[in-house]
């Protein structure tokens, strides 16, 4: 019987991502989406992928009843990849208190559940955020923690040390937190990729959607940092790339490869690109123009950051291979394939 994993958020943009990838590695997934910032559809997309629907139930995680009804009826889950939680810089600036509420009561839920239940392994979708603006780039692993620039970056703060405090005491139930960068691009099947609910959050669908027509044109907010170009520096990491750490993350944990019950490690390419880099290079990659006006710098930004994965790179044997150039491709022809643009 194949080992069956919970994916939290598994029809949003990551998770769904990572649902393909961990069917496509022979695991049983089942799902739990509370489907607001995501849509049922996404299921019959990953089906059409894989062969597989995987097994779905809708709701809430920071509900602790229904948290723990739902680990009395799935009695099978060998591991968890939590990726249910809200994630908007900006909106968390407005609305603290939902962040705080969703982002942790869903994930000491999870967690009790798992030590009720016997359920030993857990993946968690942690941020770059949680190094705030680093002194020194790029940033290792051991990098020091900043204070959050938002509540959205402190909830991963928070998280992270729920959960290293948690495997103190719980020496049977490992996690792995991994620190991801700036996810972008879309499955090479243009069946699933990132869809937000509403005016995006995030750069990439926001270009796409002003290349599609949806959006007059794109904001940049700033162009005054301390920057060659004066936009902000980010690290892009294909969305497909960043997926398959996740299997290799469990498998870690599974083949008790893992060297502590509480891991990080640092997810991304290693280079830096600014926001106009991406406007650019999308432009010479599709050919087609985006319209962008340069407005007030976006609370809750931070001017610069990239990675440096060579100890993730080593300890997971895993390697982000996907070029900025195929993923922005990518991107675009997801975006074309939901609008019907030829």
């Amino acid at each position: 019987m194949s080992k069956q994993i919970l994916v939290t958020g598994g029809t949003g943009y990551i998770g769904s991502h990572t649902v393909v990838e961990l069917q496509n590695s022979g695991f049983d997934v089942v799902i739990v989406d509370d489907l607001s910032n995501s849509q049922i559809e996404v299921l019959d997309n990953i089906e059409k992928i894989t062969g597989i629907k995987p097994a779905f139930e809708k709701f809430d995680l920071s509900d602790s009843a229904l948290t723990d009804n739902f680990f009395k009826q799935y009695s099978n889950i060998e591991a968890i990849i939590h990726f249910a939680a809200y994630k908007a810089v900006g909106e968390s600036v407005q609305k603290p208190l939902e962040y705080y509420r969703n982002n942790l009561n869903s994930l000491m839920n999870l967690l009790a559940g798992m030590k009720k239940y016997g359920v030993a392994h857990m993946v968690f979708s942690s941020s770059c955020t949680v190094y705030g603006q680093p002194d020194k780039l790029p940033v290792t692993e051991s990098t020091p923690r900043k204070e959050a620039e938002s509540p959205y970056g402190n909830t991963k703060a928070i998280a992270e040390d729920i959960l290293r405090d948690f495997a103190r005491v719980n020496k049977d139930i490992n996690s792995i937190a991994l620190r991801y960068f700036n996810p972008v691009g879309a499955h090479e099947s243009a069946l699933i990729g990132e869809l937000p609910v509403g005016v995006p959050n995030n750069l990439l669908p926001f270009i796409t959607q002003t290349a599609a027509g949806l959006r007059d044109e794109l904001s940049i907010f700033g162009d005054d940092y301390d920057t060659p170009d004066g936009t902000a520096i980010r690290d892009y990491i294909n969305v497909v790339d960043l997926s398959k750490a996740h299997v290799v993350a469990i498998n870690r944990m599974l083949q008790n490869k893992n060297k502590a019950n509480y891991e990080y490690f640092n997810v991304g390419t290693g280079e830096g690109y600014s926001v106009m880099q991406l406007v650019k290079t999308f432009i010479e990659v599709t050919g087609v123009d985006v319209k962008y006006k340069i407005v007030g710098r976006r609370e809750g930004d931070i001017e610069k950051i990239w990675a440096d994965t060579s100890y993730g790179n080593k300890e997971l044997g895993w390697k982000a291979e996907k070029t900025l150039e195929e993923t922005l491709a990518s991107a675009w022809k997801w975006e074309k394939n939901i609008r019907g643009i030829k």
